[in-house]
């Protein structure tokens, strides 16, 4: 008995180092993207977002995907963003890594949002939470429904997660201040409420503020350096 339950308690220790030591790498490199035709996918303005949005998946690591506004630029706006992968089977970490390697768009991981960015995009400073037992209980849940928004805009992020979270949201639709929103572009799975507020404020270039039984945004005032332009051999 003395030895089953040693090797019970083996067991469970290597199952909580292996889940410890698992980087969201090591979780992106576990979906695959699409196979892609004649061994060529080049990830361009009008399928990246889409194609690596669709193959998130569940994990215990990466909760979230985010196409922060600086990386959407350099896909619809300034129109320079194009990687190639070559891979016979490409998983969204080889999406990530064509994109870093090969155009401005940098990735940063903070536990457990994966941000996509350029220098444009602030990382952080955009909570003000007025009221902090609000802020513990959605901390507290957690949202276990897949979520995606592909170009999405106020009016439709909101319609589609107002009846998921425990406070409102505001602005209200229509409103215009909403109209300097960026478009949302995030996939996400098991954040907590508290989190996905910040997912929305990534996305969309806003601040938000927590009160009692709403959240409440705005526009970022904020803006980091564009890009500035250098060669990538791959181009």
């Amino acid at each position: 008995m003395k030895r089953f339950i040693f090797c019970v308690w083996l067991a469970v220790a290597a199952i909580n180092t292996f889940a410890q030591g698992v980087t969201w790498q090591d979780a992106l490199a576990r979906m695959p993207l699409p196979a892609p035709q004649n061994g060529i996918t080049d990830l361009t303005r009008t399928n990246c977002v889409t194609l690596m949005l669709d193959s998130f998946q569940s994990n215990s690591v990466v909760k979230a995907i985010v196409f922060m506004p600086g990386s959407t630029d350099e896909l619809y706006f300034f129109r320079r963003a194009h990687a190639t992968m070559t891979n016979a089977a490409p998983t969204l970490l080889d999406a990530v890594t064509a994109l870093t390697n090969q155009t401005y768009i940098r990735a940063t991981f903070v536990q457990p949002l994966l941000l996509l960015h350029t220098t444009e995009d602030s990382l952080d400073g955009f909570a003000t939470i007025k009221n902090e037992s609000t802020a513990e209980k959605l901390r507290g849940k957690i949202m276990a429904d897949r979520i995606e928004l592909s170009d999405a805009d106020w009016d439709a992020a909101r319609s589609k997660l107002n009846w998921k979270l425990s406070i409102g949201l505001r602005p209200l639709p229509g409103a215009a201040e909403t109209w300097h929103f960026y478009r949302h572009n995030i996939a996400a799975c098991g954040v907590s409420q508290f989190e996905m507020l910040e997912v929305l404020a990534l996305a969309g270039k806003t601040t938000f503020t927590l009160n009692w039984r709403t959240a409440v945004y705005q526009p970022d005032s904020r803006s980091g350096d564009v890009p500035k332009l250098q060669y990538f051999p791959s181009h």
